[in-house]
């Protein structure tokens, strides 16, 4: 018997003529999906969806419009290519959702924009102060170093360096204010 009888019959429910058209047409459904697919695993699945689509649809076979091969072979083609979509798409969307990673969130910007406004409105308010002022405050701020420290390194009795540092920090404050 030819494909055609037996695809007739299949749409019958006749199993064992499904057998037999299987058995006839699944090295040529594999090789047709396993040169577009090109994957050997993902073509033994999609061979498989094919016959059994053939199984579930025997029916929509006509014989008039041409052979039941070529019928069979261009459900197996058409199978094979939406594979290949599907898994060009797939990796698409994982490029398209790694790329997006690499990117620096919005939130991030705002704060490095942010961080930099807020530096330089510091150094402005930092040249409104007096120059033993700064000095302190930047020893004791930008540099680390405690009260004493600073006392020691600018040969100063500890208590002028508190006065100063409490009369900066104060004058900082009220600099700062607007930019909060």
């Amino acid at each position: 018997m030819e494909a055609d009888e037996l695809l007739v019959l299949v749409a019958g429910g006749d199993q064992n003529a499904f057998e037999r058209l299987y058995g006839l047409v699944s090295g040529p459904v594999f090789g047709l999906v396993r040169r577009v697919v090109r994957d050997p695993a993902q073509s033994e699945e999609v061979s498989q969806e094919v016959l059994l689509e053939l199984w579930r649809s025997a029916a929509k076979f006509d014989p008039r419009r041409g052979s039941a091969l070529s019928w069979i072979l261009t459900l197996a083609h058409r199978r094979a290519v939406d594979r290949v979509r599907s898994v060009r798409a797939a990796g698409e969307r994982e490029q398209r959702e790694a790329q997006r990673a690499h990117h620096p969130a919005f939130d991030q910007v705002t704060e490095e924009v942010e961080a930099g406004l807020e530096r330089e409105w510091v150094r402005r308010c930092l040249d409104k102060l007096t120059a033993l002022q700064r000095q302190s405050v930047t020893l004791a701020y930008y540099d680390g170093y405690t009260y004493r420290e600073v006392a020691e390194r600018l040969s100063l009795p500890l208590g002028t360096v508190k006065t100063r540092m409490r009369d900066g920090l104060t004058r900082l404050r009220h600099c700062l204010g607007g930019a909060v």
